[in-house]
C-alpha cells in the first residue's frame, strides 16, 4: 500500500489541503446559491380568477332572480294591498268565490269577478277555464294584477278531499260569502 504524502490521517498532525474536496473524482466544493426569481419574472395569471369571479357573480344573480320570481303568494281577495306579498306588482294566486251573474266570454277571454270577505276583484282569463268552473264556487286564479284587474293564466276550480278536510272552514266561508243561496241548495 502506498502512502500519499499530502493525505492526512487522524492524529498525525498533518493539516489537510482544502483546495480540492474531491472524493472518488467528484467535486464536493459548495456552490453559490442561485438568486431567487424576481417577482416581476413570476407573473400571476389573473384572467382565470377574473372569469371565475364573473361566473360566481352571474350565478348568484340568476339564482336570486329565479327564487324571487318563482314564488307565487297565495292570497285571498281581501288581502290584496294589505298583506305582505299580496301586492299588485307581483305574481299571485288569488282565492275567492266566483260572483253570481258575472261570468262572460269577451273576445276569447273569460271575464268574471271573485269575492272574499266583502272585497271583490275583476278577473280576465285568456280562454275558457274548463273543468267544473261555474258561478258561486271557490276558485284560485294565478296571475298578475294590472290596472285593478287580475290577468289570470291559470284557474284552479277542483280541490282534492284532503284540501277540504284540512281547510274546510275556508271553503265553507268562501262559498257562503259568494252566493249564500247556492250554499243551502
Amino acid at each position: 500500500m502506498t502512502t500519499d504524502p499530502t493525505s492526512s490521517r487522524a492524529g498525525d498532525g498533518n493539516v489537510p489541503d482544502d483546495s480540492h474536496d474531491e472524493v472518488d473524482g467528484l467535486n464536493l466544493t459548495p456552490r453559490e446559491a442561485a438568486a431567487p426569481a424576481s417577482p416581476a419574472g413570476r407573473r400571476r395569471n389573473w384572467l382565470p380568477m377574473i372569469v371565475l369571479a364573473l361566473v360566481v357573480v352571474a350565478g348568484g344573480v340568476i339564482v336570486t332572480q329565479f327564487l324571487t320570481s318563482a314564488v307565487d303568494y297565495y292570497c285571498n281577495v281581501d288581502e290584496v294591498g294589505v298583506r305582505d306579498g299580496c301586492d299588485e306588482d307581483r305574481r299571485i294566486r288569488l282565492q275567492g268565490t266566483v260572483d253570481e251573474g258575472t261570468v262572460a266570454l269577451v273576445a276569447n277571454a273569460t271575464v268574471f269577478t271573485i269575492s272574499f270577505n266583502g272585497a271583490t276583484m275583476p278577473v280576465s282569463y285568456d280562454g275558457e277555464p274548463g273543468g267544473i268552473f261555474k258561478e258561486c264556487i271557490p276558485v284560485v286564479v294565478h296571475g298578475v294584477i294590472e290596472n285593478g284587474t287580475l290577468k289570470g293564466d291559470r284557474v284552479e276550480v277542483k280541490h282534492s278531499d284532503e284540501y277540504v278536510s284540512v281547510n274546510d272552514e275556508r271553503v265553507t266561508e268562501a262559498e257562503v260569502a259568494g252566493c249564500p243561496e247556492a250554499s243551502t241548495a
